[in-house]
């Protein structure tokens, strides 16, 4: 399973950093993903980082504000989140890729966590 952690109320500009941890299934090997949903809108990529960690993605929105990062010993993938705006306020998923090939559609992903709450104050 995927757990996340680190979600909670900021005022804009302000950062958080989430934390997904990963139990039960194999984690190294594998391309991890964020992505969120905001209230009345489609979930949506945010950002993907490959097994190794050498290669990572972003949504336009998030570029040069957010960070992903991991930690295979830790099993564990983090999104720092930088700068933040009210419209960043979503619950935001980890999940596992499928396959190594970089991909922002859901269904690529088998793996998800149960979401963490980020609200954005102005």
């Amino acid at each position: 399973q995927l757990v996340e952690s680190g979600g909670g109320l900021v005022q804009a500009g302000g950062s958080l950093r989430l934390s997904c941890a990963a139990s039960g299934l194999t984690f190294s090997s594998y391309a991890m993903g964020w992505f969120r949903q905001a209230p009345g809108k489609e979930r949506e990529f945010v950002a993907h980082i490959i097994w190794s960690g050498s290669n990572t993605y972003y949504a336009d929105s998030v570029k040069g504000r957010f960070t992903i990062s991991r930690d295979n010993a830790k099993k564990t993938v983090y999104l720092q989140m930088n700068s933040l705006k009210p419209e960043d306020t979503a619950v935001y998923y980890c999940a596992r890729s499928r396959g190594s090939v970089y991909s922002r559609a859901e269904y690529e992903y088998d793996y998800w966590g149960q979401g963490t709450q980020v609200t954005v104050s102005s």
